[in-house]
């Protein structure tokens, strides 16, 4: 008679869709709790996976509610404030301060291990003490904690994706991270995408060699030209001269941004640091003529514009057959190597590595959203069965 052996229990916040949770299924865990406060995500997750996704602000979720004795807690916790294209990241962003909202389930719960997910940017932010501040907080809960930078490409995802992945346990193990199976031998987004590049897109699920594609949507917004500045124009010289007629004028920033309605863009004209800052728009820059009375220098070169064609490098970035996807973002998706449309819904889902039968709910935009927020699926098992030997 064969003996039921039990699979390890999973609870999970900032569920999302559930890409780091079907990893960890996929390795022969059991999640027994979830949540996450996307509606569609969470609409996408219970199709999918189970109703035991909770919809709710997780701050407003008393630890009472969540259930005692589980194994693993995971939490890819949102990222936005500590990403490093986000310009106006900080320490005071409340979204970075989510990762406390795990941290009192720690505490409360005492789960074996723990699993967090966060973007690259973590590890520079304010010159590494965020990263630091948080691996602290965990350890004083008597945790052994450790981290890392992966790139999901090395693991067999056709992704070029980092990712920071800190696990920490207190059973006394070494924390420990998969290894790179693909460092080498990369998969390409024509090994895993290459068979829909003929398919027409269509709302509707279709059957393509004996197997049911959904998803297979797509945004068209595809174009080869764009209005850009007629002339060559350096930021630092723009911004060092803003800064001089502002000084001039005697009026701060911040009277500057309320001057315009903004929140924090008008600083960015008077930055130099890190490449962080901008040129005003032409419209911006005639209302701040006015403004601060500067003189004729560089009018020409900040408003005279042109229609000029894309570049791989400017604002549409074209995906390659013949290399792994750049990072899939939850804004939007990449252009497809072959068609005039962006890649669709599905074919985003497969550089995540979810499985075709894995059908996403929700506005186009919020389905391109759940599958740009997830972690892939592939990376997600392969951390989980490194865990699993301990449990």
């Amino acid at each position: 008679m064969k003996k039921n052996i039990r699979k390890p229990t999973v609870v999970s916040l900032f569920s999302g869709c559930g890409g780091l949770d079907l990893g960890f299924i996929n390795a022969g865990f059991d999640i027994i709790w979830a949540n996450d406060f996307f509606s569609e995500a969470v609409e996408t997750y219970k199709k999918n996976i189970g109703d035991h996704i909770i919809l709710g602000d997780i701050s407003q979720i008393k630890s009472s509610e969540i259930p005692n004795d589980f194994d693993v807690l995971l939490g890819g916790f949102p990222c936005q404030g500590f990403s490093i294209a986000n310009i106006k990241r900080s320490m005071e962003d409340e979204r970075n301060f989510l990762y406390k909202e795990m941290l009192r389930i720690v505490k409360d719960k005492k789960p074996k291990f723990f699993l967090a997910e966060n973007v690259k940017g973590l590890l520079s932010m304010h010159k590494g003490k965020v990263i630091e501040m948080i691996v602290n907080d965990f350890k004083k809960l008597g945790y052994k904690v450790d981290y890392k930078l992966v790139n999901s490409a090395d693991y067999g995802v056709p992704q070029q994706r980092e990712r920071v992945i800190i696990i920490g346990n207190r059973i006394g193990v070494k924390n420990k991270f998969p290894k790179e199976s693909h460092k080498n031998k990369h998969i390409t987004v024509k090994n895993i995408c290459g068979d829909l590049a003929n398919v027409r897109t269509r709302d509707l699920p279709f059957s393509l060699d004996g197997k049911t594609i959904h998803n297979h949507v797509a945004r068209t917004n595809v174009h080869d030209k764009f209005w850009g500045r007629k002339h060559k124009v350096n930021q630092h010289d723009i911004c060092d001269y803003l800064k001089y007629w502002r000084n001039k004028k005697g009026i701060s920033t911040k009277k500057v941004d309320e001057h315009f309605g903004y929140a924090h863009t008008a600083g960015h004209w008077f930055r130099k640091d890190n490449n962080s800052g901008s040129i005003p728009k032409p419209e911006d820059w005639w209302k701040l003529k006015n403004l601060l009375g500067f003189d004729d220098k560089y009018d020409k070169q900040v408003t005279e514009l042109e229609l000029k064609e894309i570049k791989f490098e400017q604002s549409l970035r074209i995906n390659n057959w013949d290399r792994p996807s750049d990072t899939i973002t939850a804004t939007g998706p990449e252009i497809h190597p072959s068609k005039k449309r962006r890649m669709s819904v599905r074919e985003c889902a497969r550089i995540q590595t979810f499985p075709d039968n894995f059908v996403f709910y929700g506005s186009l935009g919020n389905m391109y959203k759940q599958i740009g927020n997830a972690v892939p699926v592939l990376l997600s098992e392969k951390l989980a069965k490194t865990i699993k030997k301990y449990l």
